[in-house]
């Protein structure tokens, strides 16, 4: 399929076709809820997705360093190399590395602005000395550029019916829900990071803290705070996905199914969230395999409707064979 989806966009110098290949392998393996949606986009448009899903996760795993082999002051280093490399590559629509090859050709063929990358390498960088966010309002500004700013991103990627400046706030909104939700699915894991991307404020407005979520993760045992400002943050993350779902019907009517599957498969999360009654600090919720298969599938019929109605070709091959989703192993 990889061959298929760089004929379909055009690119054919072999090492630019390196590059997109090995952003569309950082994509299945990292982001399967996110992979599995991109499978129902146009084919020509899908590689400049992989390009932007890769450059993002290459960053973000540069700042998280699971194996932790390196200091703050060599992450720091490598994040700076990672930016001198893409402000040159977007100059020249090249890069040393491979997801800074594929990102800057994407950036030329779509028209995507510099300071997009700018605001969320930013947010890369607070992440190597900020580990938590006094209030909602902090936490905002931190995911303009590590959510908002790839929502928007994607639009001249995805196309638009509607002015782009109008469809923007609500593709903002998108990437800052996604966002949301995977902070409230690996609140756990970010507190073995060091981190809580749970905004003090509204932990504190149900009598809980960061000390009391390393008390329950450390030991096993539940609290009924946590489980209400769990509960509250679940409300803040749907208030936003009902910020962002106006923008789907704005978009170009042959990626609506694939964002609408997206913003299914992701809300679905914060439905497993809380049919496990808020016990994401000692196991991950994922959503059954078999609502995943079935939300797949109506985007499938979506995309046969959306095709029939346009005279476009029907999609060549089902998304059958691909990985399972198991939900986005990294903050996007």
């Amino acid at each position: 399929m990889t061959r298929r989806e760089l004929a379909a966009a055009g690119i054919t110098d072999p090492a630019l076709r390196a590059a997109y290949t090995h952003c569309r392998q950082l994509n299945a393996h990292h982001g399967k809820t996110y992979f599995l949606a991109t499978r129902l986009l146009p084919v020509e448009r899908r590689c400049a997705v992989h390009a932007l899903y890769g450059f993002a996760r290459w960053a973000d795993d540069i700042v998280d360093d699971l194996d932790r082999r390196r200091t703050p002051q060599e992450r720091d280093r490598l994040l700076r190399l990672l930016e001198d490399d893409l402000t040159h590559g977007l100059r020249t629509r090249g890069g040393d590395q491979p997801v800074v090859r594929a990102v800057a050709d994407t950036a030329a063929r779509y028209a995507i602005e510099p300071r997009l990358f700018a605001d969320f390498l930013a947010s890369m960088r607070d992440d190597l000395s900020v580990t938590d966010y006094p209030t909602y309002a902090d936490l905002r500004a931190y995911m303009h550029g590590s959510a908002a700013a790839i929502g928007l991103q994607m639009l001249p990627v995805l196309g638009t019916v509607a002015p782009r400046e109008v469809a923007a706030p609500h593709a903002a909104a998108l990437g800052v829900a996604f966002q949301l939700t995977n902070f409230l699915r690996d609140v756990g894991e970010d507190l073995d990071r060091g981190r809580v991307y749970l905004p003090a404020d509204l932990l504190a407005a149900h009598g809980a803290d960061r000390p009391l979520l390393e008390w329950s993760r450390r030991t096993g045992r539940r609290d009924p705070r946590i489980r209400a400002a769990f509960a509250a943050a679940e409300a803040l993350t749907r208030a936003v996905y009902r910020e962002a779902e106006p923008g789907i019907a704005m978009l170009d009517p042959r990626v609506r199914p694939c964002i609408r599957t997206a913003y299914t498969l992701y809300g679905g999360i914060l439905d497993a969230i809380a049919a496990d009654d808020y016990a994401v600090l000692h196991r991950r919720s994922v959503v059954p395999r078999r609502r995943r298969a079935l939300t797949a599938a109506v985007g499938i019929a979506r995309i046969l409707g959306a095709r029939a109605r346009t005279g476009t070709p029907r999609p060549v091959a089902p998304v059958r064979g691909e990985p399972t989703p198991q939900g986005a192993g990294d903050r996007r």
